[in-house]
């Protein structure tokens, strides 16, 4: 068995997000504020001041750092701000909650819930995985 060893450094001391294109052309994006990412044979793993991300690797197109945090839909998302009110708190994990066990997406104009919010744990699906998620940012923000 052959082990390969990568190491890279990179510096984002003057960016504010690490951002990856997909291979359906979409976007996403990390705040670098307190940023670790890990990998290994299957996924990328990112951990920062607003959470735990999963991207798989074969969904990533390109890596890359910038100062634009906006989505490949214009808007810029804030990590388990279900309900879009700026905020992550207790009425987000009441909503996300409410989208898993419809297991439909909740968008009309005054509830809406896009995939980007929901998807707290950066893994392309929405499950009980990201509910569990959000509660751990919940938490770990009320310290």
């Amino acid at each position: 068995m052959l082990l390969a060893l990568v190491t890279f450094c990179a510096s984002a001391e003057t960016y504010s997000y690490l951002r990856f294109t997909l291979n359906d052309s979409s976007e996403v994006a990390y705040s670098v504020d307190e940023i670790v990412v890990t990998y290994d044979e299957t996924n990328v793993y990112i951990n920062n001041a607003d959470g735990s991300y999963t991207l798989a690797l074969t969904d990533l197109a390109k890596m890359y750092f910038s100062n634009d945090g906006t989505t490949s839909e214009g808007e810029t998302h804030l990590a388990g701000d279900v309900n879009h009110d700026g905020e992550v708190n207790i009425s987000d994990v009441t909503k996300l909650i409410d989208r898993v066990l419809a297991d439909t997406s909740i968008d009309s104009e005054d509830d809406r819930c896009c995939e980007d919010c929901c998807d707290v744990n950066g893994d392309g699906g929405i499950d009980i995985s990201d509910v569990t998620a959000l509660i751990d940012l919940v938490l770990s923000s009320n310290k």
